[in-house]
C-alpha cells in the first residue's frame, strides 16, 4: 500500500507505475475519495465537539436556553450518523482502491509487459553442459533412478503431485539445509512458522486480494495456506514499533508452500516444474525507510542465492525483472534463471524483490528514529532453494550416461555421504 501523501504529491509518478505495471487502478477515483473522506472526517469531529460542548454547557444554561440546546444536541444526534454512514461508504471504496495501488517501480527497473522483457545483467556458473550422449530429463531420471514418482502421487493426490523416495528425499533435504545453512552463516535467524494463516497476513504481505484465486482456502476455519514463507516471517511484526538499534531484522524461513496454479492447466505438466506443493526457505530482511541500506539488503539477498547455486556448481543467469514481470508491491526485483538442459533455456529457480514500506504500510510495521519519530519499515525478501525445481538442474547437469547422477561435492555432507544415485535407487559412497 502507498502512502496517501505519496499518491496526493507524485500523482504522475504513481499513475505512470501503474500503468508500466499493468494496473488497471482509478487514480483519480482515489483522489476524489480521499478528498470526500477528509470532508466527512471533519465534519463528523465538528458534529462531535459541538455536541460534547453543548451537552456539557446545559447545566449552567438558562431555561430558556437550555431547551435550544437540547434541540440542537438532538438535531447533531440526528446527523452525526447519516455522516458517519456516509464515511463508511467511502472509506469501504477508498480502502479497496488504495489496496490495488501498486508500488512505484524505480527508475532504473525495464519497462515492459512481461517475463520476456527481462534484461539479462551477467551470466555465471560458466556454460551449460554440452552432452556426447543423449541426455534424459529430469523425470526420466527420476523414473530410472527410482527417486521421483509422480504416477503413485497423482492416484491419490491428482495433478501435479509427486513422490520423491529415498536419495531423492535425501537430495532435496540437502539442498534445503544448505541453503539455510548458507544463510545463517550470513547472519541470518531460522523461523519455523505456520503454514495456515489468517486473511490478513496475505493481504497485508501483498498477496492479496490479487493472488486469491492463487491461494488454498481451508473455508471451515478462514485460513489459507502459505505460498511462501514471507507471509510469516514479515507478518509476524505486525502493529509493533521496532526498536531502531535491532534493524535490520534478517530472517530465514524453510517451509512446505501451496499454490493452486490456476490458469496454468496444461502448462508444464512433464516433470516437477509446475507443481501445487514444494517446499523453501526463504530470506527476508526489515529495514529502515532508507533507499541506499534497501539496495544494499537487497544485493546482500542476492548475493546469498547465487552462494547456493556457487556451492551447487550450476549456471545461471540474472536478470532485472521489468515492470509487467514485477508484480504490485516491488521497487526492483531481480529473477535467478538456472540452466535446464531439457528445457534448453534458463529457468526462473529465484526471485529477489525489494519492496520499500509497501507490506510494512499495509501490516502496520515501524520503528522508532534517533529524534523519537514513528516511521514505517522498509522490507525485502528472496529465495534462497525452492524444490522440487532446483532438482532439475542438478538432476539434469549432473547426469552420466548411463542415466546415474552424480551428487554436488557440497551436498555429500548432507547426503549422508552419498556420492552417486544408480539406477534402481541404489547409492554409491
Amino acid at each position: 500500500m502507498l502512502d496517501i501523501k505519496t499518491i496526493r504529491e507524485r500523482t504522475e509518478d504513481v499513475k505512470r507505475g501503474a500503468l508500466n505495471k499493468g494496473s488497471d487502478v482509478d487514480i483519480d477515483r482515489i483522489l476524489e475519495l480521499d478528498t470526500r473522506r477528509r470532508e466527512l472526517l471533519q465534519s463528523s469531529e465538528v458534529l462531535r465537539q459541538r455536541r460534547n460542548e453543548v451537552s456539557g454547557a446545559i447545566q449552567t444554561m438558562s431555561s430558556a436556553d437550555r431547551q435550544a440546546a437540547i434541540e440542537e444536541v438532538r438535531q447533531i444526534k440526528v446527523q452525526l450518523p447519516t455522516v458517519e454512514e456516509a464515511l463508511k461508504v467511502v472509506e469501504e471504496e477508498y480502502r479497496a482502491l488504495m489496496y490495488k495501488v501498486p508500488q512505484i517501480p524505480a527508475d532504473d527497473a525495464p519497462v515492459g509487459k512481461s517475463e520476456h522483457d527481462n534484461v539479462v545483467l551477467r551470466h555465471e556458473g560458466g556454460q551449460p553442459r554440452v552432452f556426447d550422449f543423449e541426455p534424459r530429463d529430469h523425470e526420466a531420471l527420476g523414473e530410472l533412478l527410482g527417486i521421483l514418482d509422480k504416477e503413485r502421487a497423482v492416484k491419490f493426490a491428482g495433478a501435479r503431485s509427486y513422490i520423491l523416495r529415498g536419495a531423492g528425499a535425501l537430495l532435496e533435504l540437502a539442498v534445503m539445509r544448505l541453503a539455510i545453512d548458507i544463510v545463517i552463516e550470513r547472519g541470518f535467524t531460522p523461523i519455523l512458522g505456520p503454514l495456515m494463516v489468517n486473511y490478513m497476513a496475505l493481504e497485508g504481505t501483498g498477496f492479496f486480494p490479487a493472488g486469491e484465486e492463487d491461494t488454498y482456502r481451508l473455508e471451515r476455519d478462514e485460513k489459507y495456506l502459505i505460498g511462501t514463507s514471507e507471509v510469516h516471517l514479515v507478518a509476524m511484526h505486525a502493529n509493533e514499533i521496532i526498536d531502531e538499534a535491532s534493524l535490520p531484522l534478517l530472517y530465514t524461513g524453510y517451509s512446505p508452500c501451496f499454490r493452486r496454479e490456476a490458469g496454468s492447466y496444461g502448462r508444464d505438466t512433464r516433470g516437477v516444474y509446475r507443481v501445487h506443493q514444494f517446499s523453501k526457505v526463504e530470506q527476508v530482511v526489515i529495514c529502515k525507510d532508507d533507499p541506499a541500506q534497501s539496495q544494499e539488503m537487497h544485493h546482500m539477498l542476492l548475493k546469498n542465492a547465487e552462494l547456493v547455486l556457487q556451492a551447487l556448481e550450476l549456471p545461471y543467469r540474472v536478470s532485472a525483472a521489468c515492470t509487467g514481470d514485477m508484480g504490485q508491491g516491488k521497487v526492483r526485483m531481480f529473477e535467478v534463471e538456472t540452466w535446464m538442459p531439457s528445457r534448453q533455456a534458463y529457468c526462473e529457480t529465484h526471485s529477489c524483490s525489494e519492496l520499500h514500506d509497501f507490506q510494512a504500510r499495509r501490516l502496520g510495521i515501524r520503528y522508532r528514529d534517533a529524534d523519537n519519530n514513528i516511521r514505517t519499515c522498509f522490507t525485502l525478501n528472496n529465495t534462497a532453494a525452492a524444490s522440487p525445481r532446483i532438482l532439475i538442474p542438478i538432476l539434469e547437469h549432473y547426469q552420466d550416461e548411463d542415466g546415474s547422477v552424480r551428487v554436488p561435492k557440497a551436498l555429500v555432507p548432507y547426503m549422508n555421504g552419498i556420492t552417486r544415485i544408480l539406477p534402481g535407487g541404489a547409492v554409491e559412497r
